[in-house]
């Protein structure tokens, strides 16, 4: 390949053969469409939730398995998904099934060598996780959005790497190389970049505009357009702080990292939560820990 950014009309070929990759993706249930559209809703009904999950047998038994596990253990079995909802409340109950939803999906999808599955279900969802739990505690324009967007902030990756199978070779020869981060690499090789194809996604999926944003501008916050009030912290700059931390921990979706790439893990020293960082960090370890068996 040459050593030559592509050309404009080179870039848009790219990027329409990585999108055409979305139509080969497992379609998503009907619980899954329902679940994705109550997150433009500000009031969801308990009662509507718990129908939803009781129409999918699949989700509806690993609910029940995940309230009932050490994490969200109660004195007695919990053995009804109104019930299960009632105790973690929708917003928690909702965020771990779309996450079991998704990462179900795809492990259904045939990818090229060298990409692994599980280090991309497992990233994305601590990534999420830390992301959701991270806008609970500062101010975050659209925190309902949080969890979603940290799931889903990598999707680009994949696509590229299943519609543009060789270039996505070229990209990890380029990263092997060093001196390069992944994302310059992408852009390098292709001209676009995961980000922008993330967002795309989102916005293919009709998923609200703050969530497209945030996945647009995770890896350059500061660049982020969204107009913010004084003390409020873009999205993207909570999904980019999860990202570094989790990638910090090892939890990558590459099995190695150049030193173009080399992991924040001290990210979170900087978002002002002080003495209560440590209860944020145990508390997302246990989260993780307890969903992890759900996202392989």
């Amino acid at each position: 390949m040459q050593d030559v950014v592509p050309t404009a009309e080179r870039r848009t070929d790219y990027r329409e053969k990585a999108l055409r990759s979305l139509a080969g993706l497992p379609p998503f249930s009907p619980v899954l469409n329902r679940l994705l559209a109550t997150l433009a809703q500000e009031n969801i009904s308990f009662a509507k939730v718990g129908d939803l999950i009781e129409k999918d047998t699949v989700v509806a038994g690993n609910v029940l398995h995940l309230v009932n596990s050490a994490l969200y253990a109660r004195r007695g079995t919990i053995n009804s998904v109104r019930h299960a909802v009632s105790l973690l409340g929708i917003n928690k109950l909702r965020n771990a099934v779309l996450g079991m939803s998704i990462t179900r999906m795809w492990n259904e999808v045939r990818t090229p060598a060298g990409w692994s599955m599980a280090r991309f279900n497992a990233h994305s969802a601590a990534t999420a996780i830390l992301s959701d739990l991270l806008a609970q505690r500062l101010n975050v324009n659209y925190p309902e959005g949080a969890f979603i967007a940290g799931l889903l902030h990598d999707i680009g990756r994949l696509l590229i790497a299943l519609g543009l199978r060789e270039e996505y070779a070229e990209i990890q020869k380029q990263y092997d190389r060093g001196g390069r981060s992944w994302v310059e690499c992408e852009r390098f090789v292709i001209g676009i970049t995961h980000p922008e194809l993330s967002a795309a996604a989102m916005a293919h999926w009709n998923l609200p505009l703050p969530i497209q944003v945030a996945v647009e501008f995770h890896h350059r916050p500061e660049a982020d357009p969204t107009e913010l009030e004084p003390g409020v912290w873009a999205l993207s700059a909570v999904v980019h702080a999860a990202n570094h931390y989790v990638n910090g921990l090892g939890t990558s979706i590459l099995a190695a990292s150049s030193d173009a790439d080399t992991p924040q893990a001290d990210i979170l020293q900087s978002v002002g939560l002080g003495d209560t960082l440590p209860n944020l960090l145990a508390e997302f370890q246990a989260e993780y820990d307890s969903l992890a068996q759900f996202f392989r």
